[in-house]
């Protein structure tokens, strides 16, 4: 399996949260290639499952949604008024969009030129973007309804080595990560747990796939995939992680500690690198409502170090996802 396509053509695709039905067909096509029982729920989530029922079952989880906007409104002059869906107001201004309307349509976050703006201008509150399409308000609203779905564009690129700067990498990364495991597992014989991989809606607004799928599939372990944050400018390393050195294990009360211990062990006995990662509560992830589904599941997080996280230009390094779906790989086997 090649990370760095797989990770470009999942980026690629506009599944802002409540929309991630854009990002089905290609979902399924990739895990179909592991497991020959893949289903869409109703909420939105992708589902696929490997080995023999009569196993114990662990739960693979990584979100599908990506940050973004909604319209709200159409203006006299034709500019789109928007809400955000988890996005940062700070990187918007003078940005590429496409709204996906009846079909999509491209336009351009509106600002003024620095040469008549106010030099003391903050970054603007989300009611005071507008978007700019190109069109009147009579052709606007032949081909955008209220409630359309904007996506920020940005484009995938390669840094140096094995970084990568791309959009929606929050949470692809996490989806690569599992598939990549998969792949590594796809010509053992027999494995000691029922694998249940769960790809899933509405992360970004409160968890919320996560928490259905998880409700149903009824897990006896779980293992979330997801970002977190890596040294930059201004983040210390008190803070993040460093890109390029590993997986950041997670260790919370939220969390399973016996699980983590035991990635750690792995790792270690793998010579796989990794990093830890100490939350003092709640994880932020999918992790905290699959951990407390019915009674109760043992769930560990692993985490891959991103730059500008919720921008369209988040920047990771492949090692860290190929580390990561090593691990993955380890602790299945194991």
């Amino acid at each position: 399996m090649n990370i760095e396509e797989t990770l470009k053509t999942l980026c690629d695709l506009p599944s802002v949260s409540g929309g991630e039905k854009n990002a089905h067909e290609a979902l399924i096509k990739l895990l179909s290639q592991y497991s020959d029982n893949v289903e869409t729920d109703g909420f939105g989530n992708v589902i696929g499952f490997i080995g023999e029922a009569n196993k114990p079952t662990l739960l693979l989880d990584a979100h599908i949604d990506r940050v973004g906007m909604i319209v709200t409104f159409i203006d006299e002059n034709g500019f789109l008024k928007v809400g955000k869906i988890g996005i940062d107001n700070r990187t918007l201004l003078a940005q590429n969009v496409t709204v996906y309307g009846k079909e999509p349509i491209k336009g351009i976050v509106s600002t003024l030129p620095p040469h008549v703006a106010d030099k003391n201008e903050k970054a603007p509150d989300i009611e005071d973007i507008a978007i700019d399409i190109g069109m009147t308000k009579e052709q606007a609203e032949k081909v955008i309804s209220l409630g359309d779905l904007v996506v920020e564009e940005g484009r995938f690129s390669k840094l140096v080595g094995t970084r990568i700067c791309t959009p929606a990498s929050d949470d692809m990364a996490g989806v690569v990560s599992i598939l990549y495991a998969l792949d590594l597992l796809k010509n053992e014989k027999e494995l000691p747990f029922r694998i249940a991989v769960q790809l899933v809606a509405q992360e970004e607004v409160g968890c919320r796939g996560a928490a259905v799928s998880s409700f149903n599939i009824t897990p006896d372990y779980a293992i979330a995939f997801d970002v977190s944050f890596a040294v930059s400018k201004g983040v210390s390393s008190e803070q993040a992680g460093k890109l390029g050195k590993g997986p950041m294990i997670g260790i919370s009360p939220t969390l399973d500690r016996e699980m983590s211990d035991k990635l750690k062990k792995i790792a270690q006995e793998k010579n796989i690198p990794y990093q830890i990662e100490v939350m003092n509560g709640k994880t932020g992830t999918d992790a905290d409502n699959i951990a407390v589904t019915k009674s109760g599941v043992k769930t560990a997080l692993l985490s891959i170090p991103q730059r500008y996280m919720h921008t369209p230009c988040e920047v990771l390094d492949t090692e860290d996802i190929r580390n990561t779906g090593e691990l993955l790989a380890a602790f299945i086997k194991g």
